[in-house]
């Protein structure tokens, strides 16, 4: 039995001082164990955030981070520091850094085969716009995202990487794929991790949806057999975060 996982991308959103306001907020109305939960917050506030959330079962992640281990890379952030901090997840390929930071496939897969050789847990994003969508392609694309982003990972390495299906026309847009719509990408996601892998792997990989999570639908989502969670945006800026985490 897979265990579902919430995790709120906080994206270009709060001060290190409001960011612990929040996680104040939050920490004694997540009280689930049969979820693991993380936040994400701005690298400015990581060291906050890691501090506010001591004794809580609220893990804590970075929104993006470099494939390389040092070097003459300004504004940067390397594997090595996020470990040191005590980050242990990463979001990587976010459709949002694909669109506005020349994020490739390529560049996803070399950052998750980093993120693993660090122990840092990938959360790795995929979906289609709005016209793929329209297109008739999301199945294919989606396909062939995971499939780069996975290259080269072994089976065991496999097993530890969480991949998000966010659908680009439901980002921050008040739209949500229907639980049907959601389930048969998730569903295609395992399909392909199946067949690079074999079906052990694929049961074992945890599938989550983004794109609008709230407290009113998360349930019905969760509850798909193919989606192990969320990765939420805007809703994970707010208390009703803790209702998210709380689905059932």
């Amino acid at each position: 039995m897979r265990k579902k996982i919430v995790a709120g991308n906080w994206k270009m959103n709060m001060t290190p001082a409001k960011a612990v306001e929040l996680i104040d907020s939050l920490k004694n109305e997540i009280n689930s164990n049969e979820v693991d939960v993380v936040v994400c917050p701005p690298f400015v506030c990581l060291p906050a955030v890691l501090e506010a959330v001591k004794g809580t079962n609220i893990a804590v992640g970075a929104q993006n981070m470099h494939f390389e281990e040092n070097g003459a890379y300004t504004g940067e952030i390397a594997p090595s520091m996020l470990v040191e901090l005590g980050v242990k997840y990463v979001i990587i390929g976010h459709s949002e850094r694909r669109q506005y930071f020349a994020e490739t496939d390529q560049t996803v897969n070399k950052k998750t085969l980093k993120a693993l050789e660090h122990g840092l847990v990938p959360v790795v994003c995929v979906g289609e716009s709005l016209e793929e969508r329209q297109q008739g392609v999301t199945i294919d694309l989606v396909r062939l995202q995971t499939k780069i982003a996975l290259k080269d990972v072994t089976a065991e390495d496999a097993k530890k990487v969480v991949i998000a299906y966010e659908p680009i026309w439901a980002i921050g847009t008040g739209m949500t794929a229907t639980s049907a719509q959601a389930e048969e990408v998730c569903a295609a996601i395992r399909q392909v991790i199946a067949e690079v892998y074999s079906k052990e792997v694929a049961d074992e990989v945890r599938v989550q949806y983004g794109g609008s999570v709230n407290g009113g639908n998360a349930n019905e989502l969760f509850n798909m057999g193919n989606i192990d969670g969320g990765l939420v945006g805007g809703a994970s800026l707010k208390p009703e975060f803790a209702s998210i985490v709380n689905y059932k």
